[in-house]
């Protein structure tokens, strides 16, 4: 297992990741009951210009190194937004979201970070479950569509 940043400098570097995150999506997608999800409509240029940082969770398996997770972030002057965390299905419960989250926060707490935000749906209880483990806090939940919400989470620096 390697956690590493992702150039994303080719398409099939970028098709790897979109890969990864249509089979993680579409999961999220039904646990919230609302398919028209944001991640499930980018492609090669959209990934190209979203403008965050990427790192993948690799695993060896079968004489093959596979993608089995990523995040993504954005920041904001010492502001980041936790952007994308995507784990492929058959990866599940394996503790790599967990992990990825990890080193992001430690990473960006050591570039001077002070505050952290994600955003997920509020029916993905294991992503809700996730992000409170790691201390962050409900902040507000707004309605994307009939019966579809997102709830937004904070997060201080450890060292804040």
């Amino acid at each position: 297992m390697t956690i590493q940043p992702l150039a994303l400098q080719t398409n099939e570097e970028i098709l790897r990741l979109l890969s990864l995150q249509m089979a993680s999506y579409r999961v999220e997608a039904e646990l919230i009951g609302f398919e028209d999800i944001p991640p499930l409509k980018d492609g090669i240029d959209s990934i190209r210009k979203a403008g965050e940082t990427f790192y993948g969770y690799f695993v060896q398996e079968e004489n093959e190194t596979r993608l089995a997770g990523a995040i993504s972030f954005s920041s904001e002057g010492s502001v980041i937004t936790i952007c994308r965390m995507m784990v492929h299905p058959n990866y599940f419960r394996r503790g790599i979201a967990r992990s990825l989250l990890q080193h992001i926060l430690k990473l960006q707490e050591e570039e001077g970070a002070v505050l952290f935000v994600v955003s997920t749906g509020t029916a993905n209880l294991p992503a809700v479950q996730l992000y409170q483990s790691f201390g962050f806090e409900m902040k507000r939940v707004f309605t994307v569509a009939p019966g579809v919400c997102l709830t937004t989470f904070e997060r201080p620096a450890s060292d804040s």
